[in-house]
């Protein structure tokens, strides 16, 4: 560690940050997509119809059974094949997150809306709201109010896996810090430099969710 260059990471600072703004990109348009998304999946399967709670559940189960890599590939070779054009490797794998993380968001959004109590439905019904506008004034505000944690939690856990997207040729910030180790022969600088990065902004997101949790109970 005596030979630790520093200089060669403040040298490749602008082109580890475009990395690291993808990344972040990736995370929060994945995370809203997933949200939107996943709530229609959470309501889908709360539904009395059963077809409609039934292809919410095949759904999620058949997604949450696969490894987020496969289901990049999937995105990235069928989605050209189905709108006849390539869309290139941002928006596939964009696709590919907001599918993903939309089964384990409907999962965390379902639990939500069941955690609100019944009579906060039935004083709905009791006012002549129908079910889409108990669930958009009651039940959804409060369900979102006490998921904000383990949202959040996902979202992390998004960003961890952002590096995964270097399958479809996307600069990450983790290719970008492994371009940079190649090409200046230092490993040691860029992993050490790549692993505090993500530490950084996982345990800040994680001290988030403990502030969250504490003004929860407070």
């Amino acid at each position: 560690m005596g030979s630790f260059d520093v200089s060669v990471i403040l040298e490749n600072l602008p082109f580890l940050w475009e990395g690291l703004q993808l990344s972040l990109l990736l995370t929060a348009l994945a995370v809203a997509g997933g949200i939107v998304l996943g709530t229609f999946l959470a309501l889908m399967r709360l539904s009395g119809f059963a077809p409609v709670s039934l292809l919410s559940a095949g759904y999620v189960n058949l997604i949450r059974s696969v490894p987020l890599i496969l289901v990049i590939f999937w995105f990235y070779f069928l989605v050209p094949l189905i709108v006849g054009r390539p869309i290139g490797g941002f928006y596939s794998a964009l696709i590919a997150f907001v599918m993903f993380e939309a089964a384990y968001y409907s999962e965390i959004i379902r639990a939500g809306i069941q955690s609100v109590r019944k009579g906060q439905v039935h004083a709905g019904q009791a006012t002549g709201l129908s079910y889409w506008q108990i669930q958009r004034y009651v039940v959804l505000p409060q369900a979102f109010r006490n998921m904000i944690p383990i949202l959040v939690t996902q979202g992390i856990i998004l960003f961890q896996d952002t590096s995964l997207v270097f399958v479809v040729s996307l600069r990450d910030f983790m290719t970008a810090s492994s371009i940079v180790a190649r090409t200046e022969g230092r490993l040691a600088e860029m992993y050490i430099f790549a692993a505090l990065v993500y530490f950084v902004i996982c345990f800040a997101g994680s001290l988030y969710v403990r502030r969250l949790q504490g003004s929860k109970f407070a």
